[in-house]
């Protein structure tokens, strides 16, 4: 299991097609002309070809490259929900594990949501993945590869937004999580302003993002603004509790210069309440947070409902009447159950006790 903020050695997964870096992937063209190196390479993440549409490599090294960089995800489904404009995807990798990938078509836009580990540690009772328990890390590819496969998928739509808000905790798995950050803003061109990495506040990874060199967007999963509710929705608030969450925070938006979002899954007569509201505006507007409202997606493990539409809005207005900057996320693939987990998870959630309601 991996450790808070690095990246213990947990199992992960043979070497695959997009884990290779280019030093690795010109060692293994050793006797072809240079230039083959920057053909493939530039195929395989500029172009997001597959190795049998590397059409200027010869047909030989194709068949090579193909036998030795095998692809890491193996579609077992997918689904299309909100008219086709949101689509998730459910990978089989190397060993059984299972992960999801979600793509969000937009106007203007489209975003991938990645995973970065085969289940979660973090233990947060309303999400699906975190009901099941975690398995391993995903390598740097496995998580690049997911991009490649949603480009592939978006077709003329041009993919301008990843975040890492799939199943797993990205900074429980951070230097391949870094890497594969790399690997989206140096060779398939996503600018750091257009990565947002999300956690549930594992402290010393948000203080190495703070200085880390690339300035990609940091959200916060934060449910509660108190340690008392925290601890019960988000068992880490136990180890990193409010206190030094905000003060890593606070170092993270000095240094970067970056706006801060937190996350805010709303839940009926748990954290919805004016009292809450005000405990979140305090923390907000001392760091310049913006808040993301989102009504909670039920999860067979969890026996609570999401706060109704009236209360989200309600909740939203008394926030910004606290000058919080606010949006209520766009509800996207509730018809598809595309919230983290919920795919794979189906009839394997185990139940988990509810947090006590509050009033």
């Amino acid at each position: 299991m991996s450790t808070p903020g690095g990246s213990r050695p947990g199992p992960v997964s043979r070497r695959t097609r997009y884990d290779l870096g280019r030093d690795e992937l010109s060692e293994l063209l050793t006797g072809e002309p240079a230039y083959r190196v920057e053909q493939v390479w530039d195929g395989l993440y500029r172009q997001g070809r597959t190795v049998s549409e590397l059409t200027n490599v010869p047909k030989a090294l194709r068949e090579r490259l193909a036998a030795q960089l095998p692809t890491a995800l193996d579609e077992v489904t997918r689904v299309t929900g909100d008219d086709g404009r949101t689509v998730k995807f459910l990978w089989a990798l190397d060993g059984g594990s299972r992960i999801e990938t979600v793509l969000m078509h937009y106007d203007d836009r489209s975003t991938v949501c990645v995973s970065t580990q085969a289940g979660c540690a973090m233990a947060c009772g309303f999400c699906a993945t975190g009901q099941a328990g975690f398995e391993r890390h995903l390598s740097a590819g496995e998580i690049v590869e997911q991009v490649v496969m949603a480009r592939r998928e978006a077709g003329d739509r041009r993919i301008s937004n990843v975040v890492f808000m799939g199943m797993g905790e990205p900074l429980a798995n951070y230097d391949r999580t870094w890497e594969a950050v790399h690997r989206l803003h140096d060779d398939i061109g996503i600018g750091a302003r257009h990565l947002t990495l999300s956690t549930v506040g594992l402290v010393p990874g948000i203080r190495r993002l703070a200085v880390a060199d690339l300035p990609v967007n940091l959200a916060v999963s934060l449910h509660a603004a108190d340690d008392e509710l925290r601890d019960e929705l988000v068992p880490i608030n136990r180890r990193y509790p409010l206190p030094v969450l905000v003060e890593a925070c606070r170092d993270y938006v000095d240094r970067t210069r970056r706006r801060l979002s937190f996350e805010w899954a709303m839940i009926s007569g748990v954290n919805d309440r004016f009292e809450d509201a005000a405990r979140l505006a305090d923390i907000a507007t001392d760091l310049r947070a913006h808040v993301n409202l989102i009504p909670l997606n039920s999860t067979p493990g969890y026996a609570v409902r999401g706060s109704s539409r009236n209360r989200v809005q309600a909740f939203a207005e008394d926030l910004r009447r606290r000058g919080v900057n606010v949006t209520v996320r766009d509800t996207r693939g509730s018809d598809i159950d595309a919230a983290c987990g919920q795919l794979r998870a189906g009839h394997e959630a185990t139940a988990v006790a509810p947090p006590a309601r509050r009033r």
